[in-house]
């Protein structure tokens, strides 16, 4: 099962921000929400929101060497620039992403659409 660190677009910007704007130069900090899903989980609740059955999606294979879980440790983050993260309920969060995504189809539809058609090119 692969597990990833989910966290709100809105949050990680502005980490990188804090980040840009008052972290020490040369440091490395790692941005986390301790937010750690596994992918079906989110497909599994993106489904449900979205009013679909929640096995209405086709398996694929992992690429070779995919990573099953990427840890991430944002504790100096929060030590030094006590930054945490305001959008901590999950579900609420994937809504308004959602919500997003169905207000602005206009923005991401072409992209979407030129993408298919370079698989469709190459053959899958």
């Amino acid at each position: 099962e692969n597990v990833r660190d989910w966290i709100h677009t809105e949050d990680h910007s502005r980490a990188v921000w804090d980040i840009l704007t008052r972290g020490r130069v040369g440091e490395t900090y790692l941005i986390g929400a301790n937010g750690e899903r596994s992918n079906i989980d989110v497909l599994r609740e993106i489904l449900r929101q979205m009013g679909r059955p929640e096995d209405d999606f086709d398996w694929v294979r992992d690429r070779p060497g995919h990573d099953r879980r990427y840890a991430i440790d944002p504790t100096k983050l929060e030590r030094e620039l006590g930054w945490e993260p305001p959008h901590t309920d999950f579900r609420e969060g994937l809504a308004q992403t959602i919500e997003w995504y169905r207000d602005h189809e206009d923005w991401w539809r072409p992209a979407k659409e030129a993408t298919e058609a370079r698989y469709a090119a190459q053959g899958q």
